[in-house]
């Protein structure tokens, strides 16, 4: 496989490409682009119609590059051309992450001052993974005396008398 540089004008997106790309994505693919370059090129078959890359195609535009890098996928059939631009977006969704190694890469990316939205992760998933939450158990001094409710008191509009509602009568 050969890297060539293509004319983004040149390019065909695949007009059944059932993966979309909202603008904040586009907008973090082009920003991947701007810090670490154009490192994935985008996967073309021999009319130069778009099997993989189209989030990248679009990036680049925000970013106006006048050429991005491609690889030619010539072996594929019309078949498996198909299934490859699903396969290639859904296989990569079906990967998991090692919450510990991946806490520890980005705190070490932090302590550098490195900008951790650039790896794609947004603020809120970044507290996730940084602030987790403390949920140890608790005993009864901390929770009360789960054998007894407490009173329910309500004011008698017409007599101004307190009562317990939960009481029944009984007490």
């Amino acid at each position: 496989m050969q890297v060539s540089q293509t004319e983004i004008e040149d390019l065909i997106p695949y007009v059944s490409n059932s993966r979309t790309h909202s603008d904040e994505q586009v907008a973090q693919i082009a920003a991947s682009i701007k810090e670490f370059g154009f490192n994935n090129p985008i996967l073309i078959d021999g009319d130069k119609g778009i099997v993989s890359g189209h989030g990248r195609l679009l990036a680049a535009r925000k970013l106006n590059l006048d050429k991005v890098p491609t690889i030619e996928l010539e072996h594929l059939t019309e078949n498996q051309r198909k299934a490859y631009v699903i396969a290639d977006n859904k296989l990569a969704l079906n990967a998991g992450w090692d919450n510990h190694l991946l806490k520890l890469e980005m705190q070490g990316l932090d302590d550098e001052k490195f900008d951790l939205t650039l790896t794609g992760f947004n603020i809120e998933e970044l507290d996730g993974l940084f602030f987790e939450p403390n949920f140890e158990s608790g005993n009864e001094n901390d929770q009360g005396d789960l054998d007894k409710l407490d009173p329910k008191m309500v004011e008698c509009p017409h007599c101004g008398g307190n009562f317990d509602l939960r009481d029944n009568g009984q007490g």
